[in-house]
């Protein structure tokens, strides 16, 4: 992916996979919104590889995902908390879950439980404004004004 093209082209699809679309980070993320904050911690729930896990590490936060605290200074530790940006990328994965669960499920997967009432949780995206589920709603894209004359100088594809 060329990722200094599509981090600020005007695509949010395009710009937010840049931070977060790999597997390894997306999956780390998913670690820290279950409490894993150490790279310990990451390392064994992932089985990734140290110098994988350090670079994913610095990436999410350099993006602002994640932020890197130092919990000891001898010897020097740190762990890393997720940001509100962080945060707000967990129900992005709690629907990916979902679509995985329905099409890749086969055999069981692991669900998200509400720890307040001990039901299952299955996510759905809506619209804000109307509480409609997305898969029912016909969409188009609307470019901003900028990505227009671009997009009449072919740096686009028109929508």
């Amino acid at each position: 992916m060329d990722a200094e093209k599509f981090s600020d082209g005007p695509c949010p699809v395009a710009r937010a996979l840049v931070r977060v679309g790999d597997a390894w980070s997306m999956l780390i993320l998913r670690d820290a919104g279950y409490g894993r904050t150490r790279f310990d911690q990451f390392r064994q729930s992932l089985g990734i590889a140290p110098n994988i896990l350090t670079r994913r590490l610095a990436a999410l936060t350099e993006a602002g995902l994640l932020e890197k605290r130092r919990y000891s200074e001898k010897p020097p530790r740190d762990e890393y908390v997720l940001t509100e940006k962080g945060r707000d990328f967990l129900p992005v994965l709690a629907v990916i879950g979902a679509w995985g669960s329905k099409h890749y499920g086969q055999g069981g997967t692991t669900r998200g439980l509400d720890v307040d009432t001990g039901a299952i949780i299955d996510p759905v995206v809506v619209d804000r404004a109307t509480g409609r589920p997305l898969d029912e709603v016909r969409m188009r894209p609307v470019l901003p004004d900028w990505a227009l004359a671009d997009c009449v100088a072919g740096a686009y594809p028109r929508p």
